[in-house]
């Protein structure tokens, strides 16, 4: 009996503090954004899944790879806001991204034609560069005078990506190579004996997209709220061609040469275009997000 007492009193307490008026704290605080405040909003679905996954002891638990598993380019943009009223926002979204890996793999080949003697090491490198731009802004009107919030507009993104990868390879074509050996050790790209890429450049990409969205916001605290988004709209994308460049060992073509030599040659990459009129938080669109959930700060 008292366990029901204490609980039924437990749930009184936790209506009475959520039934307030929700305009103000304890200490006077504003709940709500007023008018000149601004915003900052981020996607909080990567702290949800990090603090959630405490519970089940993953290994793979950090905070970078959280960021990295967006599903769409807009991902990791920075959301802002300011708020000319209460009622509407103009909000505005960034992403400014460069970077670049480098991953070393080891091989080893025979110096003579015996295998048992003169092992020689060495190291080809993979090198992969990128870069993405995304630019938006749109004007958000909201309805609702509690901590729920409801919210709908309109806006607009653009965006380029662009990325290169190249292979340094730590050991040269060269006659001995297949006088003495079948087939080569380590990180060689194409055909055994024949080519290798040492250089990709992909097509930059061009996108653009308009959008309506609606959703909602729960004031967690003075000015600090959690929203879901949703959206509907038209999204084109576009990526030219790329480049690849090849370095084999043979002759070119039409060559009178007698003996084989390191040669090279550029190819080009066919490009690509999208056109998508959908929802966009189906996990496939270009702009949108799949299930968005948005920490925001306002001040």
């Amino acid at each position: 009996m008292k366990r029901k007492v204490l609980f039924v009193a437990s749930l009184i307490m936790a209506t009475a503090t959520f039934a307030q008026d929700g305009l103000t704290s304890k200490k006077g605080e504003a709940i709500l954004p007023e008018a000149g405040d601004w915003a900052l909003g981020f996607d909080a679905a990567p702290f949800i899944n990090y603090f959630g996954n405490f519970a089940n002891g993953t290994t793979n638990n950090s905070m970078n790879a959280a960021w990295l598993s967006g599903d769409s380019i807009t991902s990791m943009a920075i959301v802002g806001k300011m708020f000319k009223d209460e009622k509407t926002a103009y909000r505005a979204k960034i992403r400014i991204g460069f970077g670049s890996t480098s991953n070393d793999v080891l091989g080893f080949y025979d110096a003579d034609a015996d295998p048992t003697t003169n092992e020689v090491e060495f190291t080809n490198t993979n090198k992969t560069s990128n870069f993405n731009l995304v630019l938006g802004g749109g004007i958000e009107k909201r309805r609702g005078s509690t901590r729920i919030q409801g919210f709908y507009g309109a806006e607009a993104l653009i965006a380029f990506a662009s990325s290169n990868r190249t292979w340094d390879y730590g050991r040269d074509y060269n006659a001995n190579w297949f006088a003495n050996e079948t087939a080569p050790i380590g990180n060689i790209q194409g055909s055994a004996l024949a080519e290798r890429v040492t250089e990709r450049k992909a097509g930059s990409t061009f996108s653009f997209g308009l959008r309506a969205f609606i959703g909602v916001e729960w004031f967690i605290a003075p000015k600090v709220s959690l929203g879901a988004e949703y959206g509907w709209g038209l999204g084109l994308s576009s990526t030219g061609e790329g480049e690849e460049t090849i370095e084999y060992w043979g002759f070119t073509e039409n060559s009178t040469a007698t003996e084989p030599s390191v040669q090279s040659e550029t190819l080009k990459t066919g490009g690509k275009s999208s056109f998508q009129l959908d929802t966009d938080n189906n996990g496939s669109s270009i702009f949108g997000g799949s299930g968005q959930i948005n920490l925001i700060f306002h001040f």
